[in-house]
């Protein structure tokens, strides 16, 4: 992450709760300083409250507060934010933060989610995972976790049983699955927690259409990895002559500007490289530092004339920054429903290595000015997010209904409340969720 100028998007999750999107857009530049002598919880907390003052989006707007009334960043954070909008703003722990961003991921590298029969069943798994490699996949049942079912602790969004039946976060911990796959057979298998990298490319392939060959990306987040991933998987759309792209992002909660960069140079193609690609604007007091960013030179350009993105309530910052850069310069078409909403973002500050201060700190545009779509990007296709079938099965509802768009041209604007999603619960705290960033600045060495 040295040196990078990358927006990363967080979303706050209650411990193994019902997943609660809180997308962060951040703006970072890390140090190479050494660990320093951690200064006291109220030196942290004097230096955040200068931050804020100076670099918050809404410091005119902040409630007043008696600084001598708080005993960490963390509490006086919560005081200080301007709740009207501010839903991201955090402090978190500077190694597991930094252990986050790039990629370190311990557990069974699974989500689960309620299908429409309130069956609990496999949403999403890491490659890692080593149920993955027992050949589980996105869409199995999980009837019983180590004797005990599932799907009732689920539907109550019961944190602490969820937490105590699936243990600590603990590589070499293990926990028996009872599953049923999707022929009905039901398997007993013994999953053992892991630590790894997790992959952001969660499928990758090409569908042969009336349209032309289409390639259809399943991508989870912006990691610092992800960018090998993407290369490998436009090489592979490249060779294969596709002529349309389907980028799934229905769970993709954001990550790395750069990354995002990336992905909307590759779908536009190397001709847009002097073209907008996002606007960023500061409060009032730092009008001087807005800047734009443009689009990159990629080796495989796909010089997309539209592109169909698959979305959903999960679909936030990096992932909104990608669809909105491309919509003046190409027929954006969003299948499923709509998207989080967060056109704002966070520098991120890491105070002596031992927290990271990540206030939100400007608002995003693409090059037509477009931003501030607080209540989410809306569908042109609604759908539901089927997970009872796995990604790129043409059956899953959200993909069907992609397919069906690039085949007839027809848009369907059914309201998106109106279309059933799924309860996702994940694996774990994790702090990196919902963020959009450039780097770590430092601040109180």
């Amino acid at each position: 992450m040295l040196g990078l100028l990358v927006i990363f998007e967080m979303q706050i999750v209650i411990i193994m709760k019902r997943v609660v999107l809180l997308t962060l857009f951040i703006l970072l530049a890390i140090s190479g300083c050494k660990k320093q002598e951690d200064n006291s919880d109220k030196q942290a907390r004097d230096a955040l409250y200068s931050i804020m003052n100076d670099n918050y989006l809404w410091f005119d707007k902040m409630p007043d507060v008696t600084l001598n009334d708080y005993n960490n960043p963390a509490d006086l954070l919560e005081a200080m934010k301007y709740k009207t909008l501010d839903k991201w703003s955090f402090v978190a722990d500077y190694d597991e933060f930094t252990s986050e961003m790039s990629g370190g991921f311990v557990g069974h590298g699974i989500r689960m989610g309620l299908d429409a029969s309130n069956n609990a069943r496999i949403v999403t798994i890491y490659s890692g995972s080593d149920l993955y490699t027992q050949g589980v996949r996105r869409g199995w049942i999980v009837e019983k976790i180590n004797g005990t079912a599932l799907a009732p602790i689920l539907i109550a969004g019961d944190a602490t049983a969820y937490n105590n039946l699936l243990g600590a976060a603990t590589a070499g911990l293990q926990n028996v699955f009872l599953f049923k796959k999707p022929n009905g057979d039901e398997v007993t298998l013994t999953g053992t927690k892991m630590s790894f990298t997790v992959n952001t490319v969660l499928a990758a392939d090409t569908l042969h259409l009336k349209s032309g060959i289409t390639g259809y990306l399943s991508f989870d987040a912006f990691y610092s990895s992800s960018k090998a991933e993407l290369g490998t998987a436009f090489a592979y759309f490249s060779q294969c002559g596709c002529t349309d792209v389907i980028v799934d992002l229905r769970y993709n909660t954001g990550g790395y500007i750069d990354v995002a960069q990336l992905l909307s140079s590759y779908l536009i193609g190397n001709s847009h490289t002097s073209n907008i690609f996002i606007n960023y604007k500061f409060n009032s007091l730092r009008t001087a530092i807005n800047k734009s960013d443009k689009f990159l030179s990629t080796s495989y350009p796909m010089n997309l004339s539209r592109v169909v993105f698959i979305t959903s309530g999960n679909t936030a910052s990096a992932s909104e920054v990608v669809i909105t850069s491309l919509m003046p310069y190409a027929d954006i078409t969003l299948v499923g429903s709509k998207t989080y909403g967060k056109p704002c973002g966070m520098e991120v500050y890491q105070y002596n290595m031992k927290y990271i201060f990540a206030p939100v700190t400007f608002e995003y545009t693409n090059a037509n000015n477009y931003g501030q779509f607080y209540s989410g990007l809306p569908v042109d296709v609604a759908a539901a997010d089927d997970i009872t079938h796995d990604f790129g099965d043409r059956q899953e509802a959200c993909l069907a209904a992609a397919i069906g768009f690039l085949e007839t041209g027809t848009k369907s604007k059914a309201e998106v409340e109106s279309i059933s999603q799924p309860e996702i619960f994940r694996e774990g705290k994790r702090n990196t969720d919902n963020l959009f960033f450039n780097g770590l600045q430092s601040t109180g060495l």
